[in-house]
C-alpha cells in the first residue's frame, strides 16, 4: 500500500450519510448539518510539514419568525420576507398540467358539468312560466268571459287605467278562465325532472373530478419520492429534515385539499356564470347590464384581497415548515434535551414558532374570509337594483312577472358563483403556495447523470482503491483538495484518524459518490467509479456508521436488509460471525424479536453488532467503518472489534477511528489535522516519530492503561509494550 504527494488543504468533517448496510439504498440522510469544507491528502511516507488553520463553518441560529425563514431561503426560493409566490401563474399552469394523463376524464367531467348546468339554469325560466300560469289565470278569471283581451285592454285605457293596461298587454290572457292546472302540473313536473337530472349529473361529475385529483396527487407523491432518491447529499445538508417532511407531507396534503375544495366548485361556478348569463340575456339585456356591473367590482375586490392573502399563505406554509423542523429536532433529541434540562428553552422556542404560525395562519384566513361577505354585499346591491327595475318593467308591460322572477333567480345564481370563485381563488392561493414549494423540490438540481459501461461492474474483483490526483471543493470559489493521490491495496486496511473537524469523512463520501470529485478520479480495480451506477458502486460497498439505524421489524429482517435474497441460514451465519447470535438467542422470541420504533429493546452495543452483521451479510468488496465503536463501552468494544475484524477479512477497508486502540493493526494510518494529511505510516512508525499521531494516542490513555487486545488474550501487533505515560482530554470524533 502506497501514498503519493499531495498539497495542503483545509476543512472540517462532513457528517456521514445515515446508512448502515451496503446496497443501492445506502444513501443520504435527510437533515444533516450544513457541510463544512473538508479534504485530505497523503504526503509521502513521512509526516507532512505544515497545515493551514481550518475555517470553521457554523450553522446560523434558527429563524425567529416565518418572515426570517423566508429570508433565509431567498437563495433557493427567490422570495423576500412577506412576498407571495412570485411564480403564481406559472405554478398554477404547471399544477393544471399535472392533470394531463387524466385529460379524458377531465373532458368527460366538463361535459357532465355543461349538461348539468344547462338543465339547472333552464329550471328558473320554467318556474317563471309556472308563475305566469298562476298569475294570468287569477287575472283572467276576473275578466268578462269570452271577451277579446285587446278589447279589455282598450277599455282599461279608456277608463284611465294606463298602468294596469300596460301590464296586461304583456300577458297571454283568457278572459273568464281561471288557472290551467294541467299546464301548471306539467310545467312543475318538467322543472323537478330537470333539477333531479342536473343533481345526478353533478354527482357523477364530482366523482370524476375527485378521481382526477386523487390520481394526480398520487403521481405527485411518487415523483417526489423518486426525486428524493436523485438529490445529492448537499441538498439534505442545507435543508432541515422537518422542512423536507413538511413539503412531502403537509404541502402535498394541502394541494390535495385545495384542489378537492376548489376544482369542482370552480368548474361548476364558471359554467354556471356562462349559462346564467345566456339566460339573462334572453330575458332582458337591460337587466343583464345591471347584473354585469358586479363583475368589475368583483375583480377589484378579488385582486386587492387575493394578493394580500397570497402573501400571507406563503408565510403560513413557511412557518409550518419551521414548526415541523422544531418538533422533529426536539423529538429526535428528546433525551439530550432532558439530560441538559433544556425543556423550558425548547418549549419557549416552540411557543415562539407556534405563535408565528398562528399569526400567519390567522392573518391568511382572516383576509381570505373577507371575500365572501364583500361579494355578498355587492351581490345584494345588484339584487335590489334588478328587483326595482324589473318591477317597473312589469308595470310597463315589457316583462311578465314570471320573467322578472326568473331573472331575479338568475341574478342570485350569477352573483353567488362569482362570490364562490372569488373565495376559492383565495383558497387556491394557499394550494399554489404549497405547489410551488413542492415544485422547488422537484426542480432541485439532481446528482450528476450516471454514465455507465455495461461491463464495468463485472471488472471489480479484488477491491483495489486508488485516488488519482483528486480535486474537490464544496464551493467553487474555494478548492479544498487539490491533488490527492492514494492507493489502498486489496485486502488492506486504511485508517483515518484525527481530531474533530479534521476532514476524515470527506474521503469516504467521495468513495461512495455522495459527492462528486471536481478533478482527477477514484478507481476500484482500475475502473473509474463514475463508470458505475451509484447502485452498482454501493451494492459492492458496506458501511457501518457511528449512528446505528434499525427499522421496526424482527432481528432477522433487520440483518437481511443487507442482502434481501439471503436465506435464514445465511442470516444466522452472519449473526454468529458478528456475535449477534450470542444475545439474539437469549431474547424471548429469538431472531423473531421485533425491534421497537425507538430501538429501546436493544443496547447501543447490540444495535452496533446488528449493523455489522447486516454489512457482513452483504458481502461487500469495499468496507467503510465510520467510528463504529465510539458509542459502546469497553467490554462491548472488544466484541464489536472482533466482529469488525471478521468483516474486514479479505476486503479493502477504510476505517475512520475514534479510539486508536482499534486501528493499531491497520496497514496504513493517515493522520489528518485541519483538513491535511500530516502523517502517514503504520502504528509503530507513527509512535516512533513522536508526532501528531503519538500526541493523539497518548491523549487517550493513562499511564496504567490496559491493552484491550491483551485483555482479550491476544496481541495483534505487540503494541502492549507501548503504553504512553501522558494523559489528555482530547476526543477524536469526526
Amino acid at each position: 500500500m502506497t501514498a503519493h504527494d499531495g498539497t495542503s488543504r483545509h476543512g472540517t468533517d462532513q457528517p456521514a450519510p445515515a446508512a448502515t448496510a451496503a446496497g443501492p439504498d445506502a444513501g443520504t440522510p435527510a437533515g444533516t448539518p450544513t457541510p463544512a469544507p473538508a479534504a485530505a491528502a497523503a504526503g509521502g511516507a513521512t509526516p507532512a510539514t505544515t497545515a493551514a488553520p481550518a475555517t470553521e463553518v457554523t450553522a446560523g441560529d434558527e429563524a425567529k419568525t416565518a418572515a426570517e425563514i423566508a429570508s433565509e431561503k431567498e437563495a433557493e426560493r427567490g422570495l423576500r420576507p412577506g412576498q407571495s409566490a412570485k411564480n403564481f401563474w406559472p405554478s398554477t399552469k404547471r399544477l393544471i398540467r399535472e392533470i394531463g394523463p387524466e385529460r379524458k376524464f377531465l373532458l368527460g367531467a366538463i361535459l357532465l358539468g355543461v349538461i348539468s348546468v344547462a338543465f339547472s339554469v333552464v329550471g328558473p325560466r320554467i318556474l317563471g312560466r309556472a308563475t305566469d300560469i298562476i298569475f294570468t289565470g287569477l287575472l283572467s278569471k276576473n275578466l268578462p268571459a269570452g271577451a277579446d283581451p285587446a278589447d279589455v285592454i282598450a277599455q282599461l285605457r279608456a277608463d284611465g287605467e294606463e298602468q294596469f293596461a300596460d301590464m296586461l298587454s304583456g300577458m297571454t290572457l283568457t278572459p273568464g278562465v281561471g288557472i290551467d292546472f294541467t299546464a301548471l302540473y306539467q310545467t312543475l313536473g318538467l322543472a323537478v325532472g330537470l333539477f333531479a337530472v342536473s343533481a345526478l349529473l353533478m354527482w357523477l361529475q364530482g366523482l370524476a373530478l375527485n378521481r382526477i385529483i386523487v390520481r394526480m396527487v398520487h403521481r405527485l407523491r411518487r415523483d417526489v419520492e423518486e426525486k428524493l432518491h436523485q438529490l445529492p447529499l448537499a441538498y439534505f445538508d442545507r435543508m432541515k429534515r422537518g422542512e423536507i417532511l413538511s413539503r412531502v407531507t403537509n404541502d402535498i396534503d394541502n394541494i390535495q385539499n385545495t384542489l378537492m375544495n376548489t376544482v369542482t366548485g370552480l368548474v361548476n361556478s364558471i359554467l354556471m356564470v356562462i349559462g346564467v348569463l345566456v339566460m339573462m340575456l334572453t330575458i332582458s339585456w337591460q337587466l343583464s347590464l345591471i347584473a354585469l356591473a358586479v363583475i368589475p367590482v368583483a375583480l377589484v375586490l378579488t385582486g386587492v384581497v387575493g394578493s394580500r392573502a397570497q402573501k400571507l399563505f406563503a408565510q403560513q406554509w413557511d412557518a409550518t415548515g419551521v414548526v415541523n423542523s422544531e418538533v422533529e429536532e426536539a423529538y429526535t433529541g428528546h433525551a439530550l434535551v432532558t439530560v441538559f434540562g433544556r425543556r423550558d428553552e425548547v418549549a419557549a422556542r416552540f411557543e415562539e414558532h407556534n405563535q408565528n404560525l398562528f399569526r400567519a395562519t390567522f392573518g391568511a384566513q382572516f383576509v381570505s374570509s373577507l371575500i365572501m361577505p364583500l361579494m355578498m354585499f355587492v351581490g345584494n346591491l345588484s339584487y335590489v337594483a334588478v328587483a326595482i327595475v324589473g318591477g317597473l318593467r312589469i308595470i310597463s308591460g315589457q316583462l311578465t312577472l314570471g320573467d322578472v322572477q326568473a331573472f331575479i333567480q338568475y341574478s342570485r345564481q350569477f352573483t353567488q358563483p362569482l362570490s364562490q370563485v372569488a373565495s376559492m381563488a383565495t383558497m387556491l392561493q394557499s394550494g399554489v403556495a404549497s405547489a410551488e414549494r413542492v415544485f422547488e423540490l422537484l426542480d432541485a438540481e439532481e446528482q450528476e447523470p450516471e454514465t455507465t459501461l455495461d461491463t464495468a461492474a463485472a471488472g471489480i474483483r479484488e477491491g483495489r482503491v486508488e485516488f488519482e490526483h483528486v480535486r474537490f471543493s464544496y464551493t467553487p470559489e474555494r478548492e479544498l483538495i487539490r491533488d490527492l493521490s492514494l492507493v489502498a491495496d486489496p485486502g488492506h486496511t486504511v485508517a483515518i484518524v484525527g481530531p474533530t473537524g479534521a476532514g476524515k469523512t470527506t474521503l469516504v463520501n467521495l468513495v461512495m459518490r455522495f459527492y462528486e470529485v471536481d478533478g482527477g478520479r477514484i478507481t476500484i480495480d482500475g475502473i473509474d467509479i463514475r463508470d458505475l451506477t451509484r447502485a452498482q458502486l454501493r451494492e459492492r460497498t458496506g458501511m457501518v456508521l457511528q449512528d446505528t439505524w434499525l427499522f421496526k421489524g424482527s432481528l432477522m429482517e433487520n440483518i437481511r436488509y443487507g442482502r434481501l435474497d439471503a436465506t435464514d441460514e445465511e442470516v444466522i451465519e452472519a449473526a454468529r460471525a458478528t456475535h449477534v447470535d450470542d444475545f439474539a438467542r437469549q431474547l424471548p422470541d429469538g431472531y423473531d424479536t421485533v425491534v421497537d420504533d425507538d430501538e429501546t429493546s436493544l443496547s447501543a452495543g447490540e444495535k452496533q453488532l446488528m449493523t455489522i452483521a447486516r454489512a457482513f451479510l452483504a458481502r461487500p468488496s469495499l468496507l467503510i467503518l465510520d467510528e463504529a465503536t465510539s458509542s459502546v463501552d469497553t467490554r462491548t468494544e472488544v466484541l464489536v472489534q472482533q466482529a469488525m475484524n471478521r468483516l474486514r477479512e479479505g476486503r479493502t477497508s477504510f476505517v475512520i477511528a475514534h479510539r486508536l486502540s482499534t486501528i493499531r493493526d491497520a496497514d496504513l494510518i493517515l493522520v489528518m489535522e485541519d483538513g491535511d494529511i500530516v502523517e502517514q505510516g503504520d502504528h509503530e512508525q507513527l509512535l516512533a516519530h513522536d508526532g501528531a499521531y503519538a500526541r493523539l494516542y497518548r491523549s487517550q490513555f493513562e499511564g496504567a492503561a490496559v491493552d484491550l487486545d491483551a485483555e482479550d488474550g491476544s496481541s495483534a501487533d505487540g503494541a502492549e509494550d507501548e503504553v504512553p505515560t501522558t494523559t489528555g482530554p482530547l476526543a477524536l470524533g469526526s
